[in-house]
């Protein structure tokens, strides 16, 4: 019987995890500096956290992966998290920061069923929760943030494609539908069905064909958005939305953000109440975000404006160039009863920054380092020019490498 890994996920080989640890360093490492500090939730919660609230749409919820926790005293439904916010809302909401607003960082793994077994069911992204602030600047933060840690990977020229939910709630509010099959139109183009709106027989059938024109507009401008209240021709309903979005737009123009205006593109943010982006490296998504301002007080925390984004590794590992030059690594081989003296320079080298392993052979190393059964010395030679140094001490051996003395002069 052959042994396979489960569908939908996959082995992350050296080069591979090499990739991964570059994207959570690039990640880490530019978010610290925004002010962000890292948490963890854990892998499993209970179910009710994803449906109490109706957080996620129905189609998220029919391909979670859900179990009963016999542990003797609840019983209760628990889930390989599908998502990584509501988590960390609900780690928001248990213990409440001092600061007015709260900045975090995370990778997370999530879990979501997909029936071909073809696409991942375990997923990986760096994400970033902006909670305590509702401004045109924090939506911005957000962007230029995720788009920081693309530069530092080597991504430049992503474009940024935003969207907003509160306009596309609105828009919707003129069907005069029920809040019932409004939230279920809503869920379903957000679930990724743009031909929902086709679907409908209303009494606006006008209405209907004019929504659908403006979900399908594109546009580089502030001035593409003024338009939309005039096409629709209630323009009341969407003034806040509107206003929200147009001060982020023009903070954007003023930094020279990449941008398209995409009402269309809020695929995927079941949540979200405001404004929601996209980012692409080419045709690729690599990431996104944006608001949740109602998320926190559907959990049952107090009233707090919240925002976030993710970038997506497993997309990212495809992109990212990971050349390095060759790493200074030594291979140190040894003879019967010499041993020790391998263990004690090796510990030495490795203090002074380089990467010193054992074996008889193998490829991958700059560096061989011999050492004499009768305690001779060293012998190190450059794997690339084939050129060989006796040296006495380890002091000597440091030398040639070029490293840090880290021990005092002994000979092996």
């Amino acid at each position: 019987m052959s042994l396979e890994k489960c569908k939908g996920c996959r082995d992350l080989s050296p080069g591979e995890m090499a990739r991964f640890r570059a994207i959570e360093d690039a990640f880490r490492e530019t978010t610290a500096k925004w002010g962000y500090q890292e948490v963890r939730t854990p892998t499993l919660e209970y179910l009710n956290l994803f449906t109490a609230a109706g957080t996620l749409t129905p189609g998220m919820l029919n391909r979670v992966y859900s179990f009963l926790d016999w542990d003797g005293w609840s019983g209760q439904r628990v889930v390989l998290r599908p998502d990584g916010t509501i988590p960390i809302a609900r780690m928001y909401i248990d213990s409440p920061p001092k600061e007015v607003a709260a900045r975090y960082s995370y990778v997370v793994n999530t879990f979501i069923f997909e029936e071909t077994g073809v696409k991942a069911r375990e997923r990986w992204q760096c994400a970033a929760e902006l909670i305590g602030a509702n401004t045109a600047a924090a939506n911005v933060e957000l962007i230029t943030l995720s788009l920081e840690v693309l530069s530092g990977l080597g991504l430049n020229g992503v474009e940024v494609r935003l969207s907003h939910a509160g306009i596309i709630q609105a828009l919707l509010a003129g069907l005069e539908l029920s809040h019932g099959e409004q939230d279920r139109i809503f869920d379903q183009l957000l679930d990724g069905d743009p031909d929902v709106l086709e679907k409908l027989k209303p009494d606006k059938p006008e209405l209907v064909k004019t929504l659908a024109l403006v979900l399908d507009m594109k546009g580089k401008s502030s001035g593409f958005l003024k338009n939309i209240g005039a096409m629709v021709g209630d323009a009341a309903r969407l003034d806040k939305p509107l206003a929200d979005f147009i001060a982020t737009i023009e903070l954007l123009d003023e930094l020279g953000v990449n941008y398209q205006i995409n009402l269309a593109s809020g695929r995927g943010f079941e949540y979200y109440t405001g404004m929601i982006y996209h980012l692409f490296s080419g045709e690729t998504n690599v990431g996104g975000g944006g608001r949740y301002d109602a998320l926190v007080p559907q959990m049952g925390g107090r009233e707090t404006p919240a925002a976030g984004f993710a970038l997506y590794m497993g997309r990212l590992m495809e992109l990212i160039d990971t050349d390095k030059p060759a790493d200074a690594g030594i291979l140190i081989r040894h003879k019967p009863g010499a041993a020790g003296a391998a263990f004690v320079i090796a510990g030495q080298l490795r203090e002074s920054g380089f990467t010193a392993c054992f074996g008889a052979a193998g490829g991958g190393y700059a560096w061989t380092l011999d050492i004499a059964a009768d305690k001779a010395g060293f012998v190190l030679t450059n794997v690339a020019g084939g050129k060989k140094t006796t040296c006495r001490t380890p002091t000597e051996v440091l030398v040639q490498l070029g490293g840090n003395i880290v021990a005092e002069d002994s000979p092996t």
